[in-house]
């Protein structure tokens, strides 16, 4: 219960009370900001609402309140130049610290065993097969044919690998809809993506781009479905 209510507290105060104009503030003026501060006592507000105003949990709120604040500081600096993976790293640690903060309330162990089981190595190396592994396997496989395809869509802009990772989300949702018996939902899936590639089928004037998207897609739901079974089979 008390994780739910921090993180309750944490997602309204850093993603629903937090107007694009107050990032935007603190990212120009830094430490100079008096929004970064009104954040923090936003976020020290939410967490005394939560936690129902009760003196026990006021050291609580202090050292996340303060630890927020922190971190949001040291994000101002951009440690990182790449900004999708400073804000994963600045979500990142505000959950250890709610994870810190539940642990000594509830005294929670944390046991390495638990985790490292069968069935868990396993999934991550279905995932890693999924990912990664099938990305390249079907880029080794499509390059023979890589100038045909690229003489055909040449004139045809799209965005920066949004290929590849198109690809893995679909294998991702087929391995999670087979583990699941949900092969309706496979045909649904399959079905979505017809019709949204049915303009790029219409549209090419070389049959060649037809063949390509049909084998890559064919291939991707067959490799999923693959090892999703296996990954099944070995698990029961």
């Amino acid at each position: 219960m008390l994780i739910l209510k921090l993180l309750i507290a944490h997602v309204l105060g850093d993603f629903v009370l937090q107007p694009n104009k107050w990032v935007k503030h603190k990212e120009k003026k830094k430490w100079a900001s008096k929004y970064l501060y009104i954040h923090t006592v936003i976020h020290a507000l939410l967490l005394l609402i939560f936690l129902g105003f009760q003196v026990q949990y006021l050291w609580t709120i202090v050292m996340i309140s303060i630890s927020h604040l922190i971190i949001d500081s040291i994000k101002l600096l951009k440690p990182l130049k790449n900004n999708r993976v400073l804000f994963f790293a600045d979500q990142i640690a505000h959950l250890m610290v709610i994870g810190l903060v539940v642990k000594q309330w509830n005294s929670l162990t944390f046991d390495v065993k638990s985790i490292v089981t069968e069935q868990n190595l396993l999934l991550v190396l279905a995932l890693l097969l999924l990912t990664s592994v099938t990305s390249i396997v079907l880029k080794v496989v499509f390059s023979v044919w890589n100038k045909e395809i690229e003489e055909v869509s040449k004139e045809d802009s799209s965005l920066k690998n949004a290929g590849k990772y198109i690809g893995i989300l679909e294998r991702l949702f087929v391995f999670a809809f087979v583990v699941l018996n949900q092969w309706q939902a496979i045909g649904f899936l399959l079905a979505a993506k017809s019709v949204f590639r049915f303009g790029d089928l219409t549209k090419a004037k070389d049959r060649k781009l037809t063949e390509y998207i049909l084998v890559g897609t064919l291939l991707s739901f067959g490799i999923a479905i693959l090892i999703g079974l296996t990954y099944q089979y070995l698990i029961f």
